[in-house]
């Protein structure tokens, strides 16, 4: 039985738990004014005779304990204005209709994400040839703490060198956070020792084997899970801002977060990834990993399953990639358990990158949980010890801190990077799989000596950036060239140093900058034409293989998009107004929404679709094979809402001429559209408003998606 299987069975249950109150809770009859400040899930606790759970309180002003009651078992407190707390169940409605209480929200349970490194990302490479170890970079890592008498977090071939353990907090326990105090580092879980050696591992114990990735980086150990691996959000918050508070003492430029939570909210909403925002604006690196949540309970393949903070577009998300074996990239695949997206809730394009997550060799602590319940994944070294020094681990967790380790050698080389240049020179130095989804690779695989030489060049853009690839074990390695703006996939130039895309106040995946400035990245592939949304929004650009694009976001008015194998793509969403799209093997859309009027969409095998929606009056629906489907809401004055025609199956009226091909489903109040066909091939959802499409494919090739309005798309090609 795998490691990872714990770990993801309890994810998926913190994820299926989240459904029910957010099921419940759509009707507002059902909720009261104060009911509104509790989350979906303690809204459901709320009703429960029985039973305490921890929960966060954000006041309106100044905490003040005395809001919980007798009963309530106090915690610690979260900056100026929330508090941590274990109520009882029957006291949540009382607590939210306290006026000094403006949100409860629960405190999630957090975990560890589990499930030949150096050589196929090319980090080896990279600290040779720019003489780079991450020195003088710090990193926090929040985790379940470090052994820091390891060997390889010891003792160092170069006697001058700092040891890599500066600093360590444990908010494990109730002690007050805020204090500035170290104490003894330690792990009696085994996973934060682990992470570190990925991290920052002299190698010591293996002859240099099993170096980590930033040798010479400083890590502040963070400890937020216990002995079995488990925490809570809340701690996880105070251990961010923690950080944010110490950066300047140990020069705290990234955090790793291989611990999750499920997706409860928004992340716009969610303590969390709202913590990680503080830390981002603060101009700290956060990386986080994707998840383990890529099979489902039958191990077939699931989207969606992107866990908290990594579901946020400003946090650098991870998932894993496996070497199989090797130091080549090129049989290298995405792991099987790592999450994809898009994002639960906010339907975010995610990950951001892959890293070798499986398999990877890294630190052991022999008087820890993992040491004793893995024995048949502990490893020797060269060094003659009484115990193995090293353990082999798969999971984003691995994943994670390959990345943040290649993130503190950027920073060496050049130190004035951003949050967001970071990101985009890792996403555009990425090395793109084939026939792999962006929401499984997100930008690609981790290129680390591609991303420290583009990170060089952002230091002193005075020469060409060079070759856009890189040697690595033998073998060429493209740049992806490619950014994932947000939902959107930006190619076609470069970007460059100076860029308001990489401000601090900026937020990934944004097309104007706070003050309204639309948002430029650099400069055309070919010459020095700006690639950016200004000038009235205009962006004329070559990809590789004659791809041309003309993309005006003014307004979001027009855009003209030819890719590769001769798709085009004519959109205009001015006002809504239409939409001309020509794919590959000439389908055609024609489809124009302006005031909702009509949509004419052609398919290949001369399928039509006719709909109209001007007054919601009717939609005329031919999928070829005489396959029809005629749905009217209006009739002439008739009420015929909801009206659909076509065959009948055990009592179901279907759309087509088979009764079992197609489906379209109409829920009260025209909400939602559920359309699939037998063998599952696709589907088309659209909820309240039309604010949300999803389309899947059977293979899941391709996903479209409209968040608001049109507003945000990703179309991942097959």
């Amino acid at each position: 039985m795998s490691f990872t299987l714990a770990p993801r069975v309890f994810t998926a249950a913190l994820l299926a738990a989240a459904l029910l109150p957010f099921s419940a809770s759509t009707s507002s009859a059902q909720t009261t004014g104060h009911d509104e400040k509790l989350d979906a899930v303690l809204r459901h606790h709320a009703q429960r005779l029985s039973g305490r759970t921890r929960v966060i309180v954000q006041f309106t002003g100044e905490t003040d304990i005395r809001v919980f009651g007798r009963r309530a078992s106090t915690g610690r407190r979260l900056g100026p204005d929330a508090h941590v707390a274990e109520v009882e169940n029957f006291d949540l409605t009382t607590l939210a209709a306290d006026p000094r209480v403006a949100r409860v929200m629960f405190d999630r349970p957090a975990f560890a994400t589990l499930e030949r490194t150096g050589l196929a990302t090319g980090a080896t490479v990279a600290r040779q040839e720019s003489g780079v170890s991450g020195r003088g970079v710090g990193i926090a890592l929040i985790d379940s703490g470090i052994s820091s008498w390891h060997d390889d977090l010891y003792r160092s071939s170069n006697s001058r060198a700092p040891e890599p353990v500066a600093h360590f907090k444990d908010f494990t326990t109730e002690a007050n956070s805020q204090i500035w105090s170290s104490s003894p580092a330690y792990d009696d879980f085994g996973h934060g020792t682990h992470v570190a050696g990925i991290l920052a591992g002299s190698g010591h114990d293996s002859g240099g084997k099993h170096k980590g990735m930033a040798p010479g980086a400083t890590l502040v150990g963070l400890k937020v899970l216990d002995a079995e691996g488990r925490g809570y959000i809340s701690d996880v918050i105070a251990a961010i801002d923690y950080a944010v508070s110490v950066r300047a003492a140990y020069n705290i430029r990234v955090i790793n977060l291989s611990v999750a939570s499920g997706v409860f909210e928004s992340y716009w909403h969610d303590p969390l990834t709202l913590a990680a925002r503080r830390a981002v604006d603060a101009g700290i690196v956060v990386v986080a990993a994707a998840g383990n949540l890529g099979l489902n309970d039958q191990n077939e393949v699931q989207f969606g399953g992107i866990t908290s903070p990594g579901n946020a577009p400003w946090v650098l998300t991870v998932g894993a990639a496996s070497h199989q074996g090797t130091s080549k990239r090129s049989d290298d695949i995405v792991g099987a358990f790592s999450s994809r997206g898009p994002t639960w809730i906010d339907f975010a394009a995610k990950p951001d990158l892959i890293a070798p997550g499986v398999g990877i060799v890294s630190l052991a602590d022999p008087q820890s949980t993992l040491y004793a319940s893995l024995p048949h994944l502990l490893l020797d070294g060269t060094a003659d010890l009484p115990y193995r020094p090293y353990l082999s681990l798969s999971g984003t967790s691995m994943a994670a801190p390959v990345v943040a380790g290649t993130v503190a050698l950027m920073l060496e080389v050049n130190p004035r990077l951003t949050p967001n240049s970071v990101k985009a020179i890792l996403q555009y130095t990425a090395q793109v799989r084939p026939d792999i989804t962006p929401l499984a690779q997100g930008a690609g695989m981790l290129n680390t000596l591609g991303a420290v030489r583009l990170a060089e060049f952002f230091g002193a853009p005075t020469e060409a950036v060079g070759a856009m690839g890189d040697t690595i074990e033998g073998e060429w390695v493209d740049w992806a060239r490619h950014l994932i703006w947000g939902n959107y996939r930006i190619t076609g130039g470069v970007p460059l140093p100076g860029s308001n895309a990489w401000a601090l106040s900026t937020r990934w995946g944004a097309f104007e900058t706070k003050l309204g400035t639309p948002v430029v990245w650099g400069a055309r592939t070919t010459n020095n034409i700006v690639w950016s949304t200004a000038a009235r929004n205009n962006i004329v650009w070559s990809t590789a293989a004659r791809d041309n694009i003309v993309w005006s976001t003014a307004a979001r008015d027009n855009i003209v998009w030819s890719t590769a194998t001769r798709d085009n793509i004519v959109w205009s969403t001015a006002a809504r107004d239409n939409i001309v799209w020509s794919t590959a093997a000439r389908d055609n859309i024609v489809w124009s929404t302006a005031a909702r009027d009509n949509i004419v969409w052609s398919t290949a095998a001369r399928d039509n679709i006719v709909w109209s929606t001007a007054a919601r009056n009717n939609i005329v629906w031919s999928t070829a094979a005489r396959n029809n489907i005629v749905w009217s809401t209006v009739c002439g004055g008739e009420d015929c809402q909801q009206v659909v025609w076509g065959a009948e199956y055990d009592g179901t009226l279907w759309g087509t001429a088979d009764a079992r091909s197609n489906i379209v489903w109409s829920t009260a109040a025209r909400n939602n559209i559920v359309w699939s066909t037998a063998t599952r091939d696709n589907i088309v959802w659209s909820t309240a408003a039309r604010n949300n499409i999803v389309w899947s494919t059977a293979t899941r090739d391709n996903i479209v998606w409209s968040t608001t309005a049109v507003d945000h798309v990703l179309w991942a090609e097959q």
